[in-house]
This record gives C-alpha cells, structure tokens and sequence, in this order.
C-alpha cells in the first residue's frame, strides 16, 4: 500500500488570509473559532442546532475543478472539516469604492433589518443566492432563505430587498468573482494529498487523505465517529455534549462525491450532499425534488450527505424510506474488502445496522423507475418547510396488464425504530385489482406493520390515521383523480 503522507495541521483561507491550524479540538466549531478566536461577531449564534440561519456564513470549496460558495450553518460546521476550504464572513463584504455590497445596500434601502441580530445570516443566504442568480424568483428567493428565521418578522422587506439587489450592482463586478481564478490557485495549492492527523485521545482529528485512506483510518480506528455534514453530529456537540474523538471528517474526500448511472441505476457517493444530488435526482426521479426542497433549509443541504442521513440510521431520516421503495443497495466497504447489500435490510433495530466495526458506507445505488412504473413520496411534518418528519411514506407499484397489483413496495419513516417496509399492507394489495376497494382493505393492515409513538411531533393516533391516507393519496394519484391533491401558491396565483 502507498505511505500516505501526513500534517499535523488544517489549513483554509478565512476571508483574505491564509490560516493553518495545528491545535484544533474535534468538536471545535466554526462558529465559536470565529467569534471566540477571531472576533468575528457578525456571525451569530441562534439555536446552536442547525435552524434559524444566524450563523450563516459562506464556504467555497472546489467541486470538479472549480470554486463553489454555499452557505452553511456556523454553528454545527467543524473545523475539522474546512481543510481546504474558503470561509467567507459577512466582515469580509464589500461594494466597489468602499461603498456597502449590493446585498447590504439592498437590504438597508428596503428596511430588510429590524433589531438586526438575523441580519448578517439573511445577508450571506442571499449573497449565495445572487451569485447563482442573479435574477431569482421569488420561489428561488424563498428556497434560499428556509434556513433563515427573522424573529421581527420582516419577511416581505427581506424579499423586497432580495429582488432589487442587482439594482445595486453587478454579479460580473463582485469582489468574490474578481478574486475566484486566485482563490482557486490558492485552494488548488493546499490540496497536498496529505492526511491531517491533530491531537490523540479525546482530542483525536483526522482527515484522510482520499477513500482508500479513510478505509485504512477506520480499519485502524473502528470505533472512530466519522463525519461528512455534521447535520446530525453537530447536535450531539451542541445540544448532547457527547464526546465524538477520535473523529474522522470525510466532507473533503473527492471520492465520495461522485453520481454517475449505469444501466438504469444511480450511483450516489457517500459524501453527495442533497445540494450536488438534487439536479440528478429531480430530473431521473421527479418525486425527489419536491423532497429534497424540504430537508431543512438551504444551508443544512448544503452540508447534509445521503450517505450520512443513511448511515446514522435515525428511524426519521428522510431518504432511506423512498430509496427502499425504489429498491436501492448500499455498498459497504471495510478495508479492501466490499460488500453489497439491500437498502432494506440495514436497517436491524433502532441505533443498530448491518455494518460492521471499521466498514462504512462507500455509495448507495438507486434505481430509476422505468415507464409503467409508479413511485411517490410524501412527508408529514408541523409545518413545510425545514421541519423534522412526523411521518413519511414512500410507494412503488407496477400493475399487470390486467389492473391487477403485480409489485408494490411501501416504505416509512417515523412508525416504527427504523425505516421500515409495510410487509402486511404490500401482501394484501400483490395480485388484487387496483381499486379503491382493495385499497381500503389494505389499509387495515396497516396495524400490523406497525406500532408508531406519540412525541412531540405527533401523536400515535394521528401517525397510525396519515399512514393509511398516504397510501390513499397514492392511489388518487395513480388513477388519474382530477382534483389537485397539492397545489402551490405560485401554482394557485
């Protein structure tokens, strides 16, 4: 095997200067380095989870060669995983001669801030925006801003000024633009193939140097927590207090970020984030798209990988449902050594899966539903946008040439300790004529495929009851109902 190189350092640009770093805790986060460390204080902290887009600062990264900026949640992005990378904070804005940026400019002329403290968030979400696009809808302006909560509520303001920014200036003038071809070379130069090895024991960081060196990390470390978009780490850290080291971060493994199809079938790289997946995704598999919009806000997609919402196995995580009712398989790898197996049956009990100690989930594989093949998917949740899943069902269904059922697969999430297949209702639908007979019947079954809780965000009964309408729904839709069963407001309008 190749000596693979090792530092004892992370290095990434913070605004205009260099930054190397060799004493870096592993659940150190980016937030607290820039307020604590750096007195960076426009990036504030709201909820410490994730949710309300305070913390929002801008990352570039190279993805295929170029420089990519998102915005991402401060306040559950580590360290550990910014090797390599280009923070950018509200501080680091500027307009041409000294003046406010645009998106500044925009948002003081239109009263877009009220007591100020979401301010720099919305500031840095719409400056990723504008510099995708520069004319956005209002639904490209909404998406953008999901993760960001304005407790004034002055949301029409922040909308006003999020579509008059171009008024301001030009995209083609932007500093971050005029700066990327450097920026670039500089980001191209820390990219060493070098693994980052900082601290031992509970203050253990590494970052491996490419895929076959993460198998041999694990392999020597299997106990070690690893982390691709810490959506879900980051709450351990801030709200658990749970210790993570040794911890291994995977967010930068070229790798792991790789989609391709072969045949019908999707292959998705573990470290995909719902942002890189999405444009595939929407247009293979349509009912994807709708989904994705609503995993958390644009920051959390930003970060948040496929492969970790998998691998953390958290009964509501919301792709294994619809991927087990595509029929997906996972590739597990463990040194040298790969292993396939149906998405299915990883899942074994809560905080439990088919892995084990030193494997990791290398790439899932979905299939694309062919003609005469119906999927769909629908979540229930308090409310739409950027809220966790009560419950979400997941259908896939071809019929006979006579009407009848010949294959139905039915997923959920948030009824039972994993994601999990409704086995009893798919039996008594396979070889019955799709009626809305056989429907009703079927759902009865539902009770005995599962046994849901009643939490905060619902009730065993009202999870029992939208279990079995979903699958309603499903139906309505698959026979060409003519009442719209959802429309938007832009559809409405």
């Amino acid at each position: 095997m190749t000596t693979v190189k090792t530092r004892n350092e992370i290095r990434f640009i913070l605004n205009s200067e260099d930054v190397a770093l060799g004493d870096v805790a592993p659940s150190e986060t980016l937030l607290d380095f820039l307020r604590l460390k750096r007195t960076l204080r426009g990036t504030k902290e709201g909820c410490a989870e994730g949710d309300c887009g305070a913390c929002t600062v801008l990352v570039g990264r190279l993805s295929g060669g170029k420089l990519v900026y998102e915005s991402v949640n401060a306040c559950i992005r580590f360290m550990g995983s910014l090797d390599g990378c280009h923070v950018v904070t509200v501080e680091h804005l500027r307009g041409e001669n000294g003046n406010l940026h645009p998106v500044q400019q925009a948002m003081v002329d239109f009263h877009g801030s009220q007591c100020g403290f979401c301010t720099p968030g919305f500031v840095m979400s719409l400056y990723g925006l504008w510099m995708k696009s520069p004319e956005p809808s209002d639904a490209e302006i909404e998406k953008a801003l999901q993760g960001n909560l304005c407790r004034c509520t002055g949301y029409e303001a922040i909308m006003r000024a999020a579509r008059a920014i171009s008024d301001y200036g030009k995209v083609a003038r932007d500093p971050l633009l005029a700066e990327r071809r450097a920026v670039t070379a500089r980001l191209e130069a820390l990219k060493d193939g070098s693994r980052v090895e900082i601290g031992a024991g509970k203050s253990r960081l590494v970052v491996p140097a490419d895929v076959d060196d993460l198998a041999a990390v694990l392999e020597a470390e299997p106990t070690a927590t690893v982390v691709a978009g810490s959506t879900d780490v980051g709450l351990w850290v801030t709200k658990h207090m749970r210790e993570i080291a040794p911890a291994v971060f995977i967010a930068s493994i070229d790798g792991l970020h790789g989609m391709s199809e072969d045949k019908g079938v999707i292959t998705i790289g573990a470290g995909v984030t719902y942002t890189e997946a999405f444009a595939t995704l929407a247009k293979r598999i349509p009912a994807l798209g709708p989904l994705f919009d609503r995993l958390g806000g644009e920051q959390v997609r930003n970060m948040g990988t496929i492969g970790g919402n998998i691998a953390n196995g958290s009964p509501i995580g919301d792709t294994p449902p619809p991927l087990i009712a595509l029929g997906a398989t996972l590739t597990l790898r463990k040194g040298t050594v790969r292993r396939t197996i149906s998405l299915q049956d990883f899942f074994i009990a809560y905080g439990k899966q088919d892995r084990a100690p030193g494997e990791f989930v290398e790439a899932v594989h979905v299939p694309v539903p062919a003609k005469g093949e119906n999927f769909a998917v629908y979540k229930v949740t308090k409310r739409r946008d950027e809220d966790i899943t009560a419950t979400l069902g997941a259908f896939w269904l071809t019929l006979a040439k006579d009407g009848t059922v010949a294959e139905v697969r039915i997923a959920y999430g948030g009824m039972a300790a994993t994601p999990k297949r409704a086995s009893a209702v798919e039996a008594a639908l396979v070889g019955k004529p799709w009626t809305e007979a056989t429907v009703e019947a079927a759902m009865a079954k539902y009770a005995e495929d599962f046994t849901p809780l009643t939490d905060m965000r619902a009730t065993a009964e009202y999870r029992a009851l939208a279990a079995r309408n979903l699958l309603l729904r499903f139906y309505m839709e698959t026979t060409g109902t003519k009442a719209p069963l959802q429309v938007s407001r832009y559809e409405a309008a």
